[in-house]
């Protein structure tokens, strides 16, 4: 049999225990903010009926799933002639691998309703996948946290997510970031002022890529689309943006005047700023008329949350759904949520250099026994470290040179070595030497307990 060279599909990667532990590091600030908040956790399958997922992310958000074949000969039954993929694919897919957490979610609400009280908090961390083109921050398979409240429509809900999300950001470190903030009533009554009523999905997705794309790959979209172009200039007028968020809407609330669906967009995000400015500074908090969230089930609040001076921006989002379990048979139950992209995040923390290196070592002390008489005293301390909360280790081989043992500590970054031969055995006061200084002192195992306290 011959010899395959080992590899991944383009868009996954393998994470080794340097960004294993950083990762973990996110997922714990992360964790304790979800926590501290009263969220629950939950985990759903990472495979999903397709009928559960396809509909509920737009057309290309239906496009970029993966899809998985049916088992066994699943071209036995399937006539493709005169079939296109969307008639097709049902034949041979029944399953797919989940594209986000939000719509698996909703699924789990409606099937456990009985069991939930509500308002329901829970906060779910998992893998998703999506089909995408590989780039920087953007992957076909990556990490997700959300946290959901679904059974109530109050306001306060959208609060409590993105002060959750400032929470989150200082944990981090992250300190130069804004949360963008719109609604999609806003999007809705805009579409309703521009004589484009009905398309407010399709001018989503459009201006939803207005960072990627830039303003002329928008209005050449919507009009691929068949957007009129007297209706897109009209739409480029309304989301010009104000030097202010006061400014922003007032600018809104004058061209919506109109629309009733667009001015009680305006008076729930205007609700919103007032709760948010309690805990929140104002400069964090941007009114983005142009925000949009590309996924096709937001009916109210919109937010982003991107970290400034940096390559990749936008790091978390989330917004109001009120119809999304409706579609699995329970209806009137709104939800909001907020996702944060561990991913994206990891990119961003690695090129401010924001991961402090002191709480990310797993071992804290190695631990050398030097000889054969060593061997029962270093498994008792290391015993007694690990009771008192202190990370070590026993390098696995006895009487190994020395040299050999620090190189190995150095390469794993391990910032204490315990050196325990025949006369630490003697005298009972053991050699701790701190790597990081050279500094080299010897201890009774109560006052080496005590250092680590």
């Amino acid at each position: 049999m011959a010899t395959e060279k080992p590899s991944i599909p383009r868009g996954t990667r393998d994470f080794g225990p340097e960004k294993m532990n950083k990762r973990l590091f996110i997922l714990d600030v992360i964790r304790q903010v979800f926590r501290n908040h009263g969220f629950q956790p939950i985990e759903t399958p990472s495979i999903e009926q397709l009928s559960v997922l396809s509909g509920k992310y737009g057309e290309e958000g239906d496009q970029l799933m993966f899809k998985i074949l049916n088992s066994g000969n699943f071209l036995d039954k399937v006539s493709i002639d005169g079939k296109d993929y969307k008639t097709l694919t049902p034949e041979i897919a029944e399953k797919a691998l989940r594209y986000d957490l939000t719509v698996p979610f909703a699924r789990y609400v409606a099937m456990n309703r009985h069991e939930i009280v509500f308002p329901f908090k829970r906060y779910q961390m998992q893998p998703v996948w999506r089909a995408d083109r590989p780039q920087k921050g953007r992957y076909r398979e990556f990490y997700q946290c959300d946290a959901d409240v679904v059974g109530t429509n109050s306001l306060l809900s959208e609060m409590e997510l993105m002060e959750m999300a400032h929470e989150v950001m200082q944990g981090l470190g992250v300190l130069n970031f804004t949360i963008k903030i719109n609604n999609r009533k806003i999007l809705s009554g805009i579409a309703e002022t521009i004589g484009e009523k009905g398309k407010e999905a399709l001018i989503c997705t459009a201006i939803d890529k207005l960072d990627k794309i830039g303003k002329e790959g928008v209005e050449k979209e919507l009009l691929e689309k068949g957007l009129a172009s007297n209706s897109i200039s009209k739409l480029s007028e309304i989301l010009q943006s104000k030097s202010s968020n006061l400014l922003n809407i007032s600018h809104l609330r004058e061209c919506l005047m109109y629309s009733d669906v667009g001015l009680e967009g305006l008076s729930e995000l205007e609700k919103v700023f007032q709760y948010l400015e309690i805990n929140i500074p104002n400069h964090r908090l941007v009114f983005d008329p142009s925000l949009a969230r590309g996924l096709s089930y937001y009916t109210g609040a919109i937010f982003e949350i991107k970290a400034e001076g940096v390559q990749i921006g936008s790091i978390s989002g989330g917004g109001r759904y009120d119809n999304l379990t409706g579609l699995f048979g329970l209806p009137n139950v709104s939800g909001v949520g907020i996702s944060f992209g561990i991913d994206r995040i990891f990119d961003v923390m690695e090129e401010l250099s924001l991961f402090p290196e002191n709480e990310l070592f797993t071992t804290k002390v190695l631990l050398l026994a030097m000889d054969d008489s060593a061997i029962n005293l270093v498994l008792n301390t290391a015993q007694k470290l690990r009771e008192a909360g202190v990370q070590s280790e026993v390098y696995p081989e006895i009487g190994v040179k020395m040299k050999k043992q620090l190189s190995y500590a150095d390469a794993r970054k391990i910032p204490y070595a315990l050196i325990v031969g025949s006369e630490e055995v003697e005298s009972k006061l053991l050699t701790i030497k701190n790597l990081n200084t050279g500094e080299q002192q010897k201890l009774s195992l109560n006052d080496l307990l005590l250092q680590f306290a």
